[in-house]
């Protein structure tokens, strides 16, 4: 089952059983598929389906930390909830030695030793990955073994 066909089911589930911040989740998401899809032009692959759910975590996680620095623990807290609720629709994250190990080997592959050959490992790496890693945490240890 296709991630748009499973969330078409939790949002017709959500609207039985009254769940309004699921509800509003699932929509939203998938709102962004629909447009990623527009935009592509052609149908999502579940890699690209994750990347735009991804996308939608990582407003959220932003969204929180900037709640908090305002005093706005109330909006802080609905964000977080809400990033639950798209927790289920990612794939579990990759723990930090399998990522490692997977960098190490795309280095050596890629006989990568500098600055200039970092943007070529990381698509690499996010590649290999499957949606499993946040391109921000592969980018910061790509950028500590290449040597930045």
């Amino acid at each position: 089952m296709s991630l748009e066909q499973r969330l078409t089911d939790d949002m017709k589930a959500a609207m039985k059983a009254g769940e309004k911040e699921t509800l509003g989740v699932v929509r939203r998401v998938l709102a962004a598929l629909k447009n990623a899809r527009i935009e592509k032009k052609a149908d999502l692959d579940e890699q690209d389906e994750i990347k735009v759910v991804r996308s939608i975590a990582k407003q959220h996680k932003e969204s929180i930390e900037q709640f908090r620095a305002a005093g706005r623990e109330d909006l802080a807290t609905k964000e977080e909830a809400e990033l639950v609720i798209l927790s289920v629709y990612l794939p579990p994250e990759m723990d930090q030695a399998q990522l490692e190990a997977i960098i190490d080997e795309v280095i050596a592959e890629t006989g990568a030793s500098s600055m200039k050959d970092m943007g070529g490992v990381i698509k690499a790496v996010m590649a290999r990955t499957g949606g499993q890693a946040e391109g921000g945490a592969v980018s910061a240890l790509v950028k500590d073994k290449i040597g930045g």
